[in-house]
């Protein structure tokens, strides 16, 4: 079986800028809309504590994860790939007590997620979002039941960020482009905006992103799995 992956940006090319939309208030008011939610789920990992709140505006994730919690189906699975400056990966089942040598990220349960791409909702730095396999043999871009990611990513220059505008415009043109909000949050804080439109991001990290940063930064192996294990237990606060 495939790895459930999500596909990283290894190399951008040396001209990128934000894709240009008319913004007006209604498109930030959309946005603050599409982030309400009243459920929080805690991470506790060996390196710290995470605090995520999950989305209304994406209810067959957000139930889906609640669900997962509530029986105890992450506890003792691990972040189990780990890309320094993009994103740490976990919910594989597969990882419980896995061997050191163990090759892992095919594990999920016996379902996928009707995809809830929505376009206010974003690879921001903190983002929380669902893992799946790639389009070739995932076309509806259903998600994986149970494994996700959260981003860290990196910051953009106005040349840079000119070159994914050009790019996202004409492989997601449904999306309207990005809101002003979105483009400052992507040159100064940072994200994976590459992304967007493929994945569906569900949540987001209301506290302990300087623990996503320690788990981004710690060492890694074969498959950027992470030298020393990495924990993870999770309770529902709601």
């Amino acid at each position: 079986m495939r790895r459930i992956v999500i596909v990283a940006l290894l190399a951008i090319m040396p001209a990128i800028v934000l894709w240009g939309q008319t913004v007006t208030e209604s498109s930030n008011e959309g946005h603050q809309i599409a982030t309400q939610g009243t459920i929080r789920v805690k991470m506790q990992t060996s390196l710290g504590d995470i605090i995520v709140r999950l989305y209304d505006s994406t209810p067959i994730h957000r139930d889906n994860f609640v669900k997962l919690v509530k029986e105890g189906f992450y506890d003792g699975t691990l972040f189990h790939r780990v890309i320094k400056n993009f994103m740490i990966q976990g919910g594989d089942p597969n990882s419980k007590n896995a061997t050191a040598d163990q090759q892992l990220g095919t594990g999920s349960p016996d379902y996928t997620l009707e995809a809830e791409i929505r376009s206010g909702l974003y690879h921001k730095r903190g983002a929380l979002a669902a893992a799946r396999k790639g389009d070739e043999t995932n076309p509806e871009r259903r998600s994986s039941g149970s494994q996700f990611y959260i981003v860290w990513g990196r910051t953009f220059s106005p040349r840079q960020m000119e070159f994914l505008v050009e790019k996202m415009k004409s492989e997601h043109p449904e999306t309207g482009g990005w809101t002003e909000e979105q483009q400052n949050i992507y040159a100064t804080v940072g994200g994976s905006p590459h992304l967007d439109g493929e994945y569906t991001v569900f949540g987001e990290v209301e506290q302990g992103l300087d623990v996503v940063e320690k788990i981004q930064n710690a060492p890694t192996g074969i498959a950027d799995r992470p030298v020393e294990d990495i924990v993870v237990r999770m309770t529902v606060i709601e």
